[in-house]
């Protein structure tokens, strides 16, 4: 499949518009999220792996291309981290209108923010390992992916564990437990789920994505 590429000097030659425009959402986010957050720590704690994650796109871009569904769901994770650190995971508007009208125990933004810990990097480790592992689609991929995925929020457990004991209470709103003392353990659940459901509703979408890529 041909691509239509156009020349910027943004991050290099040979840059797709679709991915200019997911860039362009992206900064436009970043830029809206900076202004005026509840706490400007507790928002750099939030955004920080979106800015990693831009990094690592841009340095791997002309090197390893990933698909136009990763990049997309990429950018989509970028916005639930974004939007978490200007609101915090705990008061972010529209989840706690859902929790005032539905009579919930708690603002479930968060919950949301770990679902997509688990679905998103299952399509990105997914293609990783189709790509450069050698490992065929079945049981074994699946159960390499899910793996990943866990120790990814694990990873990010023991992160917020140690901010927390670096900053004490001003790392509150960063950890987001709002009361729950089960709140790490239904992260990581919340995270697996997500990477399971992710294989199993996405997978033939992103196998069409990656017929595209051997087709190139």
């Amino acid at each position: 499949m041909r691509r239509i590429r156009v020349n910027t000097r943004l991050i290099g030659k040979n840059v797709e518009p679709f991915h200019i425009g997911l860039l362009l959402i992206y900064f436009a986010v970043m830029i809206w999220s900076v202004i005026n957050p509840k706490d400007l720590f507790t928002w750099s704690l939030e955004v920080f792996p979106a800015f990693v994650g831009l990094i690592v796109i841009i340095v791997t871009y002309h090197r390893f291309r990933l698909t136009n569904l990763v990049y997309f769901l990429v950018l989509v994770h970028a916005i639930i981290l974004i939007v978490g650190g200007h609101y915090t995971y705990a008061e972010m508007p529209i989840f706690n209108w859902l929790r005032d009208t539905f009579h919930l125990d708690r603002n479930y933004y968060d919950r949301l923010g770990h679902f997509a810990q688990g679905f998103i990097p299952a399509i990105i480790a997914r293609e990783i390992l189709l790509r450069k592992s050698g490992l065929n689609r079945g049981k074994l991929l699946s159960f390499i992916t899910i793996s990943i995925c866990l120790a990814i929020s694990a990873s990010y457990e023991l992160v917020e564990w140690g901010v927390a004991v670096a900053t004490g209470s001003a790392a509150d709103a960063f950890l987001g437990t709002q009361g729950d003392i089960w709140d790490t353990q239904w992260d990581m659940f919340m995270a697996l789920w997500g990477a399971i459901i992710s294989l199993v509703s996405m997978s033939g979408l992103h196998d069409k994505y990656l017929r595209n890529i051997n087709c190139e």
